[in-house]
């Protein structure tokens, strides 16, 4: 995958999907482990995923999709993988005659959720997708349609909502330990340096940008903490590499809750950013990190410290979303929880390109 033009080429995203069958699978009980199938085998399926799913109970590493051939073979080597369960993004559809494979792990460019996320369904697969879902409202509701029509769960991959720590924080938006919540400060970020042009996070027309990529944590963040909808967003954005990123480089946006709550988040490729601040009237918490990979770690304002979990969060994640669906309940993290996030996106797109236009919700 060597560059925008050849990945493009290689998983059609601007070819409609093709017709592909519809079953409905079901999931022996007698099942003791569900079998995964990563679609896309970049940096998140070969770095994380991959390695988390050797540390499961109950899912484990069936199938991969790729459109890189040339990387079957280190996968195959590593992880035994069979050739039987081996595709690419034309084939793909054939997954429904794979009884070996119950879940379909989406792991692509932004713009590709949809068009892949419905393949899987249609094949009868329960989806797991990664954040953000989709590129807009309306592919979130067609994902949703696919995997309701077809029988077959979804779950988005939103760690942190698995993560214990986070866990302990949302529970305090009920618990009120410190009171009522007033305002939150929400910042996530990393320097991107660009390297040669063509990784498709810099680019718009893939899904890429800031907003998209980091932005969903504060997003997150700010809607789990608080357990609200926001009713309305102020946003910018700033791009100072305009040569080297067609999309959003810098993006602040200022959310308004119920109860006159406000939060101010922050999103960028040009600086390090991780932390999230809660602020109540008798006292505060906070996060930092607040979505990193080797743990996050709460400190309170009357001392407490909540240390980060020591286990591996996709792990977690996925057994958590594999315990769902063999046990028929609702994931954690569904499809409605990408749709609401993608709407207030959605937004923030629209407030910016309007100089800063308050967008009710």
């Amino acid at each position: 995958m060597t560059s925008r033009r050849t990945f493009i080429k290689k998983s059609g995203l601007f070819v409609a999907a093709s017709t592909v069958p519809f079953s409905n699978f079901m999931i022996p009980n007698q099942k003791k482990k569900l079998g995964i199938a990563l679609v896309g085998l970049g940096y998140y399926s070969r770095d994380l995923l991959a390695p988390a799913l050797q540390l499961t109970k109950n899912c484990e590493l069936k199938g991969i999709v790729t459109g890189s051939p040339e990387k079957i073979p280190t996968w195959k080597a590593t992880y035994g993988i069979e050739d039987k369960h081996i595709y690419n993004y034309e084939n793909m559809h054939d997954i429904a005659n794979n009884d070996a494979i119950d879940v379909v792990y989406i792991v692509l460019p932004n713009a590709l959720h949809m068009k892949y996320s419905m393949i899987a369904a249609a094949a009868g697969k329960h989806v797991w997708c990664e954040k953000p879902m989709a590129m807009t409202v309306k592919e979130c509701k067609s994902i949703i349609g696919a995997c309701k029509k077809n029988k077959v769960q979804l779950a988005i991959g939103y760690r942190m909502q698995h993560e214990p720590v986070t866990q302990e924080v949302i529970s305090w938006a009920s618990s009120k330990p410190f009171g009522a919540i007033k305002t939150l400060s929400s910042k996530a970020g990393f320097r991107n340096g660009g390297g040669d042009g063509t990784h498709w996070k810099l680019h718009k027309e893939l899904g890429g940008g800031a907003m998209f990529d980091m932005g969903v944590y504060p997003l997150n963040a700010v809607r789990y903490a608080t357990q609200l909808e926001p009713v309305s967003v102020v946003a910018r954005i700033e791009n100072s590499r305009p040569e080297l990123m067609t999309a959003d480089e810098t993006t602040y946006f200022d959310l308004e809750f119920p109860k006159g709550i406000r939060a101010e988040c922050k999103t960028s490729f040009a600086e390090n950013l991780n932390k999230l601040k809660v602020n109540c009237d008798n006292g505060w918490y906070g996060l930092r990190p607040f979505q990193s990979y080797t743990g996050v770690q709460c400190v309170t304002s009357d001392g407490r410290i909540l240390q980060p979990f020591k286990g591996n969060q996709q792990a977690k994640q996925m057994d958590d979303d594999a315990l769902a669906i063999m046990n028929n309940k609702k994931p954690l993290v569904s499809g409605k929880e990408g749709l609401r996030d993608i709407k207030v996106v959605e937004a923030i797109f629209t407030s910016a390109a309007n100089n800063g236009k308050r967008i009710k919700l």
